[in-house]
């Protein structure tokens, strides 16, 4: 989705990408977190950053 159509309808940015295999794992987490930065480093967690 556009990031100004985001911004705009006040939706959340979608989470940056990381590893595909990452991805994939914690896509069934996401719902737990409120805000996309949690998520991100839920994610980050995971690729040892």
């Amino acid at each position: 989705m556009d990031v100004e159509l985001q911004i705009l309808k006040h939706l959340p940015r979608s989470p940056d990408t990381t590893v595909s295999v990452v991805d994939q794992y914690c896509d069934s987490y996401q719902e737990m977190f409120g805000e996309v930065r949690s998520y991100e480093y839920f994610k980050d967690l995971h690729c040892s950053l």
